[in-house]
């Protein structure tokens, strides 16, 4: 399967589908995190070479309503974020995947299909994760843990702060290629290894 990751910088996800024998590439405006299949640019350049998954983790700085107070300031790039996750949403590719927070998708575009929290997937934490999706099933959780903290909201202020806040769980990033890996390609009927 041809998975294309857009907006992860970490390669987390991408790494966790090549584990498994997929074609996988992570695409942002940064540079990657760890050595492997790379785009840095806007996805709009790579978005219609014929993949069969998009999983997108668009920015939510603009979106999420934890920043709910500045809303009324960021009228423009508010707009700018809701077209870039329409363009991400009608990608032409079969299977979509976009996460989020709890964010204005909810209201402008439509509610998400499922809302999942690190805990459910090895990690001791909250961490509400919205998924808006395209002919995929939902999660599956795989290891619901006790000890469930906030550590992402309560991270103290640093210049990496809102780099490590947007880091996918590596668990969370197992079960999207273990589950939606092995599906059956949309294109020619055969299931997926």
């Amino acid at each position: 399967m041809r998975v294309l990751i857009a907006c992860e910088y970490s390669g987390a996800v991408r790494d966790a589908f090549l584990a498994r024998g997929h074609e996988a590439m992570s695409c942002d405006l940064l540079p990657t995190d760890k050595p492997g299949p790379h785009y840095q640019g806007p996805v709009q350049d790579i978005l219609n070479e014929g993949w069969d998954l998009l999983i997108a983790h668009p920015p939510c700085t603009h979106l999420a309503v934890s920043g709910a107070r500045w809303f009324k300031d960021k009228q423009a790039q508010q707009a700018e974020a809701l077209a870039f996750v329409r363009l991400l949403l009608d990608a032409p590719i079969a299977r979509i995947a976009l996460e989020n927070p709890v964010s204005i998708i909810s209201s402008r575009i439509r509610k998400p299909d499922q809302v999942i929290q690190p805990w459910q997937f090895g990690h001791g934490e909250t961490k509400a994760t919205c998924l808006w999706l395209k002919n995929l099933p939902k999660l599956v959780p795989t290891d619901i843990v006790e000890g469930r903290e906030a550590r992402i909201h309560k991270m103290p202020p640093s210049p990496d702060r809102w780099k490590l806040r947007s880091a996918t769980y590596q668990g969370i990033a197992n079960a999207m290629a273990e589950q939606w890996g092995r599906l059956e390609n949309p294109v020619t009927n055969v299931k997926e290894s």
